[in-house]
């Protein structure tokens, strides 16, 4: 019987440190759900913190569309033909910017100021789309174009950053997109000053740039639209195999277009050619 009961007394004493191991981790279980939760939390702030940073330094670049309103000069003349008050205007601005991109990221961790540097030159880009546009230049289309490419890929970043930080990276600006769409892209730049040194009339077809004009602006919405709909769905990387994550959108523009993204992006390119590269034919 003694025998039995220090028999029993054993078992009870290994169930209770059983149970009491149990009870530690399930006590410690809910601090590694909380941690796993915090470092979430802090990608989606260090993500943020991207988007924040590519806005700012892009409105710095854009700002150089603001440059004729202190030298009181038309905006083309800013770019067509600057004196030199508007060359040392120029110089001053992309100066003092570079600085402040330097002075605010250039220690940052996580590639910081190069995603700084490429928004900041898409704003610059845009900026001076803008003064080429609004301007009685013969290179207005042209602007129109810088706008319309600038945006689109300042976007692509700026949309998934709110929309799948997970796949956030400087790829994102989709600026090194293919050696083919460089290629193209270049191509057609060349075209259009060869054109427009030959035959400048053939650039000067405004209905056909509106048109192309109010594709691109479609286009872009679309594919925009999309991103958004489709949430962390969407990927700038084609995906061969079906995620655990990965859900069928069937809601808002997926309901209307199978690949809205792909579509959009096809009239945005269609309405770059089309109508910013005006040709009267």
């Amino acid at each position: 019987m003694v025998g039995r009961r220090h028999h029993l007394a054993g078992r009870e004493g290994k169930v209770s440190r059983e149970r009491a191991g149990r009870g530690w981790a399930s006590a410690a279980r809910p601090s590694i759900m909380a941690g796993a939760e915090g470092k979430a939390g802090g990608r989606r702030g260090w993500r943020g913190a991207e988007a924040r940073a590519s806005l700012t330094a892009f409105v710095l670049g854009g700002s150089v569309a603001a440059v004729p309103l202190l030298l009181s000069a038309p905006p083309p003349a800013l770019l067509s033909g600057p004196g030199f008050q508007g060359r040392a205007a120029l110089a001053l601005h992309v100066t003092g910017v570079n600085t402040a991109l330097l002075l605010a990221w250039g220690r940052a961790p996580g590639g910081m100021y190069q995603i700084a540097i490429r928004a900041c030159f898409l704003g610059f880009a845009f900026g001076c789309g803008l003064l080429l546009s609004f301007g009685q230049s013969s290179w207005k289309h042209f602007g129109w174009y810088m706008c319309s490419l600038s945006l689109f890929h300042y976007l692509e970043y700026l949309v998934t950053s709110v929309n799948n930080p997970r796949s956030l990276s400087l790829d994102s600006f989709l600026i090194n997109h293919s050696f083919e769409y460089n290629v193209a892209a270049i191509s057609s730049w060349v075209e259009f000053t060869v054109e427009k040194i030959i035959c400048p009339e053939m650039k000067q077809v405004t209905w056909l740039s509106s048109a192309g004009l109010l594709m691109v602006v479609f286009g872009d919405c679309l594919r925009k639209a999309a991103m958004l709909t489709a949430g962390s769905n969407f990927n700038h990387i084609v995906q061969n195999e079906k995620s655990e994550t990965h859900t069928l959108v069937t809601r808002g523009v997926y309901g209307w277009f199978r690949h809205p993204s792909y579509v959009g992006w096809f009239y945005w390119s269609i309405g770059t050619q089309n109508g910013t590269f005006s040709t009267e034919k």
